[in-house]
Protein backbone atom coordinates (compact mmCIF):
# COMPACT_ATOMS: atom_id res chain seq x y z
CA UNK A 1 0.00 0.00 0.00
CA UNK A 2 1.44 3.42 -1.07
CA UNK A 3 2.33 5.47 2.29
CA UNK A 4 -0.03 8.41 1.33
CA UNK A 5 -2.86 5.56 1.53
CA UNK A 6 -1.44 4.15 5.08
CA UNK A 7 -1.84 7.88 6.41
CA UNK A 8 -5.45 8.36 5.81
CA UNK A 9 -6.49 5.20 6.82
CA UNK A 10 -5.40 6.49 10.14
CA UNK A 11 -8.11 7.42 12.42
CA UNK A 12 -6.83 11.36 12.68
CA UNK A 13 -6.88 14.36 10.88
CA UNK A 14 -3.76 14.95 8.84
CA UNK A 15 -1.31 17.58 8.73
CA UNK A 16 1.16 17.86 5.99
CA UNK A 17 4.25 20.00 5.88
CA UNK A 18 5.78 22.03 3.13
CA UNK A 19 9.61 23.40 2.56
CA UNK A 20 11.57 24.44 -0.05
CA UNK A 21 14.30 22.04 -0.58
CA UNK A 22 17.78 23.61 -0.42
CA UNK A 23 16.44 26.23 2.03
CA UNK A 24 17.41 28.23 3.97
CA UNK A 25 20.89 26.12 3.28
CA UNK A 26 21.44 23.89 0.88
CA UNK A 27 21.91 20.98 2.72
CA UNK A 28 19.04 20.94 5.34
CA UNK A 29 16.65 18.98 3.52
CA UNK A 30 17.58 15.87 5.36
CA UNK A 31 17.68 17.56 8.64
CA UNK A 32 14.37 19.12 8.10
CA UNK A 33 12.64 15.87 6.97
CA UNK A 34 14.02 14.64 10.19
CA UNK A 35 13.21 17.21 12.35
CA UNK A 36 9.38 17.04 11.00
CA UNK A 37 9.01 13.25 11.22
CA UNK A 38 10.46 13.73 14.70
CA UNK A 39 7.99 16.30 15.22
CA UNK A 40 5.15 13.64 14.18
CA UNK A 41 3.69 15.26 11.02
CA UNK A 42 2.29 12.94 8.68
CA UNK A 43 3.23 13.65 5.60
CA UNK A 44 6.11 15.93 3.69
CA UNK A 45 5.97 18.03 0.83
CA UNK A 46 9.30 18.64 -0.96
CA UNK A 47 9.21 21.64 -3.21
CA UNK A 48 11.28 21.10 -5.78
CA UNK A 49 12.51 24.90 -6.50
CA UNK A 50 11.48 26.71 -10.13
CA UNK A 51 12.44 29.96 -11.53
CA UNK A 52 8.82 30.78 -12.55
CA UNK A 53 6.54 29.48 -9.81
CA UNK A 54 3.06 30.81 -11.02
CA UNK A 55 1.02 29.77 -8.11
CA UNK A 56 3.31 30.33 -5.07
CA UNK A 57 3.06 33.04 -3.08
CA UNK A 58 5.88 36.17 -1.77
CA UNK A 59 7.20 33.77 1.08
CA UNK A 60 7.94 30.57 -0.80
CA UNK A 61 9.02 32.29 -4.59
CA UNK A 62 11.75 33.85 -1.96
CA UNK A 63 12.61 30.28 -0.74
CA UNK A 64 12.94 29.03 -4.12
CA UNK A 65 15.25 31.89 -5.45
CA UNK A 66 17.18 31.38 -2.11
CA UNK A 67 17.55 27.41 -2.76
CA UNK A 68 18.06 28.12 -6.42
CA UNK A 69 21.08 30.55 -5.65
CA UNK A 70 21.96 27.99 -3.19
CA UNK A 71 23.18 25.29 -5.97
CA UNK A 72 19.85 23.30 -5.48
CA UNK A 73 18.50 21.36 -9.25
CA UNK A 74 16.78 18.50 -9.61
CA UNK A 75 19.73 15.87 -9.38
CA UNK A 76 21.37 17.71 -6.21
CA UNK A 77 17.64 16.75 -4.30
CA UNK A 78 17.65 13.43 -5.63
CA UNK A 79 21.02 13.02 -4.62
CA UNK A 80 20.10 14.52 -1.08
CA UNK A 81 17.44 12.25 -1.02
CA UNK A 82 19.15 8.87 -2.18
CA UNK A 83 19.47 7.23 1.67
CA UNK A 84 16.08 9.33 2.65
CA UNK A 85 14.23 5.51 3.55
CA UNK A 86 16.94 4.59 5.92
CA UNK A 87 15.66 7.62 8.10
CA UNK A 88 12.09 8.45 6.74
CA UNK A 89 8.91 5.97 7.12
CA UNK A 90 6.25 9.08 6.32
CA UNK A 91 5.17 9.82 3.18
CA UNK A 92 7.10 12.05 0.85
CA UNK A 93 5.81 13.79 -2.14
CA UNK A 94 7.76 16.28 -4.60
CA UNK A 95 6.14 19.09 -5.21
CA UNK A 96 7.08 21.46 -8.28
CA UNK A 97 6.11 22.61 -11.65
CA UNK A 98 6.32 20.17 -15.20
CA UNK A 99 9.14 22.27 -16.17
CA UNK A 100 12.19 20.34 -14.27
CA UNK A 101 10.14 17.08 -14.79
CA UNK A 102 10.53 18.00 -18.75
CA UNK A 103 13.85 19.07 -18.45
CA UNK A 104 15.04 16.09 -16.53
CA UNK A 105 12.81 13.54 -19.04
CA UNK A 106 9.69 12.11 -17.21
CA UNK A 107 10.15 8.56 -17.54
CA UNK A 108 13.77 9.36 -16.02
CA UNK A 109 12.33 11.14 -13.31
CA UNK A 110 9.64 8.89 -12.58
CA UNK A 111 11.90 6.33 -12.15
CA UNK A 112 14.31 8.22 -9.76
CA UNK A 113 11.40 8.83 -7.44
CA UNK A 114 10.51 4.98 -7.41
CA UNK A 115 14.16 4.58 -6.51
CA UNK A 116 14.36 6.59 -3.95
CA UNK A 117 10.96 5.70 -2.18
CA UNK A 118 8.74 9.03 -3.33
CA UNK A 119 5.44 8.19 -2.92
CA UNK A 120 3.96 11.23 -4.91
CA UNK A 121 3.78 14.09 -6.91
CA UNK A 122 1.82 17.31 -6.75
CA UNK A 123 2.54 18.75 -10.16
CA UNK A 124 0.09 22.33 -10.48
CA UNK A 125 0.91 23.61 -14.04
CA UNK A 126 -0.56 19.33 -15.23
CA UNK A 127 -4.01 19.49 -16.04
CA UNK A 128 -5.71 16.80 -14.90
CA UNK A 129 -6.38 15.33 -18.77
CA UNK A 130 -3.36 15.54 -20.29
CA UNK A 131 -2.04 13.46 -16.96
CA UNK A 132 -4.95 11.02 -17.37
CA UNK A 133 -3.92 10.79 -21.24
CA UNK A 134 -0.42 10.82 -21.62
CA UNK A 135 0.95 9.84 -18.09
CA UNK A 136 -0.95 8.70 -15.99
CA UNK A 137 0.15 5.58 -17.04
CA UNK A 138 3.76 5.84 -16.46
CA UNK A 139 3.35 7.26 -13.26
CA UNK A 140 1.77 3.78 -11.85
CA UNK A 141 4.26 1.88 -13.24
CA UNK A 142 6.59 3.35 -10.99
CA UNK A 143 4.04 3.63 -8.13
CA UNK A 144 3.58 7.29 -7.91
CA UNK A 145 0.45 9.10 -7.38
CA UNK A 146 -0.46 12.39 -8.82
CA UNK A 147 -2.22 14.86 -6.62
CA UNK A 148 -4.16 17.30 -8.51
CA UNK A 149 -5.47 21.37 -7.14
CA UNK A 150 -8.77 22.73 -7.15
CA UNK A 151 -10.14 25.70 -6.34
CA UNK A 152 -13.42 27.71 -5.21
CA UNK A 153 -14.05 28.60 -9.05
CA UNK A 154 -13.55 25.13 -9.88
CA UNK A 155 -16.73 23.76 -11.74
CA UNK A 156 -18.20 20.53 -10.27
CA UNK A 157 -18.17 18.59 -13.22
CA UNK A 158 -14.34 19.12 -13.42
CA UNK A 159 -14.05 18.04 -9.58
CA UNK A 160 -15.64 14.68 -10.27
CA UNK A 161 -13.31 14.40 -13.30
CA UNK A 162 -10.54 15.35 -11.15
CA UNK A 163 -12.07 13.00 -8.21
CA UNK A 164 -12.06 10.19 -11.07
CA UNK A 165 -8.44 9.92 -11.98
CA UNK A 166 -6.71 10.86 -8.58
CA UNK A 167 -5.28 8.47 -6.05
CA UNK A 168 -3.54 10.09 -3.00
CA UNK A 169 -5.82 13.11 -2.16
CA UNK A 170 -7.20 16.19 -3.22
CA UNK A 171 -5.43 19.30 -3.11
CA UNK A 172 -8.32 21.65 -1.80
CA UNK A 173 -6.94 25.68 -2.58
CA UNK A 174 -8.43 27.35 0.39
CA UNK A 175 -8.99 30.79 -2.11
CA UNK A 176 -8.24 31.68 -5.89
CA UNK A 177 -5.03 33.65 -5.00
CA UNK A 178 -1.44 32.69 -4.57
CA UNK A 179 0.00 30.65 -1.83
CA UNK A 180 0.55 32.42 1.43
CA UNK A 181 -0.18 32.35 5.35
CA UNK A 182 -3.07 33.93 6.61
CA UNK A 183 -4.80 34.15 10.12
CA UNK A 184 -8.03 33.37 9.45
CA UNK A 185 -10.69 31.96 6.90
CA UNK A 186 -13.77 33.64 6.23
CA UNK A 187 -17.13 32.38 5.28
CA UNK A 188 -16.95 32.33 1.92
CA UNK A 189 -14.05 29.89 2.70
CA UNK A 190 -16.15 27.86 5.21
CA UNK A 191 -18.86 27.62 3.09
CA UNK A 192 -16.43 26.31 0.17
CA UNK A 193 -15.11 23.64 2.52
CA UNK A 194 -18.44 22.74 3.40
CA UNK A 195 -19.37 22.65 -0.40
CA UNK A 196 -16.79 20.01 -0.94
CA UNK A 197 -17.12 17.70 1.85
CA UNK A 198 -21.20 17.35 0.54
CA UNK A 199 -20.06 16.14 -3.38
CA UNK A 200 -19.39 12.67 -1.08
CA UNK A 201 -15.90 12.40 -3.40
CA UNK A 202 -13.96 8.59 -3.23
CA UNK A 203 -10.88 10.60 -2.88
CA UNK A 204 -9.62 12.71 0.48
CA UNK A 205 -9.68 15.73 0.79
CA UNK A 206 -6.53 18.25 2.02
CA UNK A 207 -6.96 21.92 2.30
CA UNK A 208 -3.60 23.96 1.49
CA UNK A 209 -2.95 27.66 1.10
CA UNK A 210 -3.46 30.04 3.87
CA UNK A 211 -2.94 27.18 6.50
CA UNK A 212 -0.86 29.11 9.55
CA UNK A 213 -1.84 28.54 13.17
CA UNK A 214 -4.18 26.31 15.02
CA UNK A 215 -7.19 28.51 14.02
CA UNK A 216 -6.71 27.81 10.40
CA UNK A 217 -5.55 24.00 10.56
CA UNK A 218 -9.00 23.51 12.49
CA UNK A 219 -11.13 25.38 10.55
CA UNK A 220 -9.24 23.64 7.02
CA UNK A 221 -9.48 20.12 8.69
CA UNK A 222 -13.24 20.38 10.47
CA UNK A 223 -14.28 20.04 6.61
CA UNK A 224 -11.54 18.22 5.41
CA UNK A 225 -9.01 15.13 5.81
CA UNK A 226 -6.22 16.98 7.05
CA UNK A 227 -4.55 20.36 6.15
CA UNK A 228 -1.05 21.59 4.42
CA UNK A 229 1.29 24.09 6.07
CA UNK A 230 4.30 25.87 3.76
CA UNK A 231 4.73 29.36 4.00
CA UNK A 232 4.07 30.27 7.52
CA UNK A 233 6.55 26.97 8.55
CA UNK A 234 9.16 28.46 5.90
CA UNK A 235 9.08 31.79 7.65
CA UNK A 236 9.27 29.95 11.01
CA UNK A 237 12.56 28.35 9.80
CA UNK A 238 13.97 31.88 8.24
CA UNK A 239 13.35 32.81 12.07
CA UNK A 240 13.81 30.09 14.27
CA UNK A 241 16.11 27.57 12.24
CA UNK A 242 15.76 23.51 11.78
CA UNK A 243 16.44 22.92 15.32
CA UNK A 244 12.96 24.41 16.90
CA UNK A 245 10.74 22.48 14.06
CA UNK A 246 8.89 20.56 16.97
CA UNK A 247 7.70 23.83 18.66
CA UNK A 248 6.04 24.63 15.47
CA UNK A 249 4.47 21.65 14.75
CA UNK A 250 3.36 21.69 18.46
CA UNK A 251 2.16 25.16 18.25
CA UNK A 252 -0.23 23.82 15.07
CA UNK A 253 -1.89 21.05 16.85
CA UNK A 254 -2.52 22.37 20.46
Amino acid sequence: MNRIDQAFAQDKKLLSIYFSAGHPKLEDTLPILKALQAAEVDMIEIGLPFSDPLADGPTIQDSATQALANGMTTQRLFDQLEQVRDHIHLPLIIMGYFNPILQYGVEAFCEKCEAIGIDGLIIPDLPADVYHEHYQALFEQHGLYNMFLITPQTPEERIRYIDKVSNGFIYMVSSASVTGAKATFGDSQTDYFKRISALGLNTPQIVGFGISNSETYQAATNHAQGAIIGSAFIQFLEKEGVANIGAFVERIRQ
